[in-house]
């Protein structure tokens, strides 16, 4: 059985985490199938937007701890990608992550990995790792500060407290707060209005919005004008000059 799954319909490819049974923990094998996945989106043109989900009622409770006992944790991490083959993976595409249920440990990097977030009312978020003698080395020790303050973040990572979907929300780690049911199909419709923009903008935007934290004004600054400068020699900043003045919907082409 794969334990990733993947799906394109339209321009949205799905991914699926499907190991239900291992409350989705993260095995060397599912490592290289979500690497596999993650190149194979970032090679197709016509998918513009990513959803990172699970099957179950769990999202993901980490690494398998099994494999870490049997001697294969570095085979949990790809070269290129990180943890999972995912968390550091070179994507320029954006990513919603789709969350049910428990995301523990690695599971919370996963989520923090992505660039918007659909929770459901009973999601729980952790990082245990000190509880295991571990460190949460997967991004959420400099990721969950950036994203919902030094002061929370570090009372949640020094106790190993979880963390609910409602406070998530609060704190800005989660975009839409819905029923469990509902994740995925107010993922595919985020998704959607993403795809009503013109796909390289997106992209280019998404690129110096990541690192808005990190950079200075006037690296932003340069950063921006040289973005806009590849813009304007595309096909789709010329559709959608053209597209306003028309009075019609614009039909991107991605070049």
């Amino acid at each position: 059985m794969s334990e990733i799954l993947y799906e394109v319909d339209g321009h949205v490819a799905t991914i699926t985490l499907n190991r239900p049974e291992q409350r989705n923990s993260v095995s060397p094998e599912l490592t290289l199938e979500l690497a596999a996945a993650m190149d194979r989106m970032e090679a197709d043109d016509e998918v513009w937007v990513g959803i990172l989900t699970s099957t179950g009622t769990m999202f993901c409770a980490g690494a398998d701890l099994k494999a870490i006992g049997a001697g294969r944790g570095e085979e949990l991490s790809t070269q290129q990608g990180g943890f999972a083959g995912f968390v550091r993976y070179p994507r320029t595409k954006p990513m919603i992550a789709a969350v049910r249920g428990f995301a523990l440990a690695g599971g919370t990097e996963l989520v923090l990995a992505c660039d918007l977030v659909v929770a459901g009312t009973d999601v729980q978020f952790g990082l245990p790792e000190v509880t295991r003698g571990l460190v949460a080395a997967a991004g959420g020790l400099f990721r969950l500060p950036r994203v919902i303050g030094q002061a929370r973040a570090l009372e949640l990572i020094l106790t190993a407290d979880r963390f609910g979907a409602e406070e998530a929300h609060r704190l800005g780690m989660v975009n839409h707060l819905v029923e469990p049911d509902a994740v995925l199909d107010r993922a595919r419709e985020l998704a959607g209005r993403i795809c009503q923009n013109a796909p390289l903008a997106v992209r280019e935007s998404l690129a110096i919005a990541r690192e808005a934290l990190l950079i200075s004004d006037e690296e932003g600054w340069t950063r921006s004008a040289e973005a806009m400068g590849r813009m304007r020699s595309s096909d789709d900043v010329r559709e959608g000059i053209m597209a306003f003045i028309e009075k019609r919907d614009p039909t991107w082409s991605g070049r």
